[in-house]
């Protein structure tokens, strides 16, 4: 019961983070970040529904694995859409709905794509086949992810237990006495 109740909790907490995360303004440098000449994008609108998963995006440098970092900042030409930077390289994403609740953002052209989970972040290179950089915390992120390690999410398999209501639970008849016939 306890386990159900701080999960409810962990699935709640990052969309408090990313809420105060997303307000921030980006700093001088992300502002600097020209969008590259290869990259040009038809000014199309996004739908609401891209511009609510846009409002989730986590937004500034992101500390990866292996020393790497991951820079977003909100396009200054086209909103909804972001200026991703890593190392030497920029895209421009445009987020992409989901089935499971996943913060996706997408360059089609280049293929990379940006996966934002709760406990962490990563991104992939879609035509390559490979991820480019992994383990990408914000320190939101960091805080579920260790809540995470301590305390499990409960198994597929694990029986479901719910909690009665004081007041819903019968009292137990006493023992009862079986009477069996016998020749």
């Amino acid at each position: 019961m306890f386990k159900r109740i701080l999960w409810s909790v962990l699935l709640v907490l990052p969309s408090l983070v990313l809420a105060q995360t997303a307000t921030k303004a980006p700093s001088a440098k992300m502002r600097a970040l020209k969008v590259p000449a290869a990259e040009a994008l038809p000014l199309t609108e996004l739908s609401a529904e891209h511009l609510l998963v846009a409002q989730k995006v986590l937004v500034g440098a992101i500390p990866c694995e292996l020393s790497n970092t991951v820079a977003i900042a909100p396009h200054a030409e086209s909103p909804g859409r972001f200026l991703l930077t890593i190392g030497r390289q920029q895209h421009v994403m445009e987020p992409v709905l989901t089935s499971t609740g996943a913060v996706r953002l997408e360059n089609a052209a280049s293929g990379m794509v940006w996966l934002q989970l709760t406990n962490k972040s990563m991104l992939m290179d879609h035509k390559q086949g490979k991820r480019v950089a992994d383990g990408c915390m914000t320190p939101g992120q960091q805080l579920v992810a260790e809540a995470m390690e301590r305390t499990p999410p409960p198994g597929l398999l694990d029986p479901v237990v719910v909690a009665q209501p004081a007041d819903e639970v019968k009292p137990q008849a006493g023992p009862q006495t079986v009477v069996t016939a016998t020749k």
